[in-house]
């Protein structure tokens, strides 16, 4: 009986946590493309950033549009629909990307290890390429990050508003 009452404790602050909205240590407004097969958008956002989860606010006519969450273990999108990182990559980006390449993107760090990186004055840019799976050219310069990939159809642009 003891176990089932702690089980059930524990299960309960599980559940509970998972709501409780997190902290963020860095707002950022910017202004976004997004844009694959299965999900498009442009116009102003707010990036948050927190020590364990990083928030994209997508506004239409003032209002907040969609929410994409990224956190340690998933990507929730307008905190409805959430998937592991593998399977939103496969159902939004692309199967051949790591995991935590959108994490990456939205905070314009490098991606695929740094592969191909080349540092360039206030910023950096790789090429990545791979027959038949991606084609992508990806620029972190001043207040911009700019992701193309030709073969997937895949563009993120994000310009940072001061």
């Amino acid at each position: 009986m003891k176990k089932i009452y702690i089980g059930c404790l524990v299960l309960m602050m599980a559940l509970f946590s998972a709501c409780v909205e997190q902290s963020y240590t860095k707002q950022e407004s910017v202004f976004v493309v997004f844009k694959t097969n299965t999900f498009k958008y442009a116009d102003l956002g707010f990036i948050y950033e927190g020590k364990t989860s990083i928030k994209l606010e997508m506004y239409s006519n003032a209002q907040a549009l969609n929410t994409l969450m990224i956190n340690k273990d998933n990507i929730c999108l307008s905190l409805l629909e959430c998937m592991d990182k593998e399977h939103f990559n496969q159902e939004v980006l692309s199967t051949y990307y790591p995991k935590d390449i959108l994490r990456h993107i939205l905070l314009g760090k490098a991606i695929f290890a740094g592969q191909n990186r080349s540092n360039i004055r206030n910023g950096f840019t790789q090429r990545l390429s791979k027959a038949n799976q991606y084609a992508i050219n990806y620029k972190v310069l001043n207040n911009q990050i700019i992701f193309h990939d030709t073969i997937n159809h895949i563009s993120i642009n994000i310009k940072r508003l001061k």
